[in-house]
């Protein structure tokens, strides 16, 4: 079994290039010294991951990423990161992007959470950003 899983909640999508994307994520998960256990992307729709940010989280709204991490072990990746395809196709039309770019960033930017970053400050967003940008120029498919 992968360590790196897909899967699709409440909607159909096929995603393309999940052999690079799981190279690139795992590449990124030692280049930031961790170790991967186990990480599962959901894609899935905007009513699904508000139901889950209302449940977990207690905020009612919609998002394009939401992130949780399992690990009981530092420096361990085993996590889930529910992502809205609804969102990200919304955010690449509005950024001028590809849905599989816009994908792919908000699934490094969920990994880097796992990883440590955080992006509540405006430094912490911009170290976040800086280090969504490094990793995405390393992925070959987009």
């Amino acid at each position: 079994m992968s360590k790196i899983n897909f899967f699709t909640e409440d909607l159909h999508y096929t995603l393309k290039g999940k052999t690079a994307i799981k190279k690139w994520i795992t590449e990124t998960i030692a280049t930031e010294g961790y170790r991967l256990e186990e990480l599962n992307f959901i894609l899935c729709s905007d009513e699904y991951l508000l139901r889950i940010n209302r449940d977990f989280l207690q905020h009612d709204y919609y998002t394009d990423v939401i992130t949780f991490d399992n690990a009981e072990v530092p420096k361990m990746i085993l996590g889930d990161i529910f992502i809205s395809l609804e969102r990200i196709k919304e955010n690449a039309n509005n950024f001028g992007s590809t849905t599989l770019a816009e994908l792919c960033r908000v699934m490094i930017h969920g990994t880097l959470h796992l990883l440590g970053y955080k992006d509540k400050s405006k430094a912490a967003k911009k170290l976040m950003t800086s280090k969504e940008d490094f990793y995405l120029a390393k992925l070959d498919i987009l």
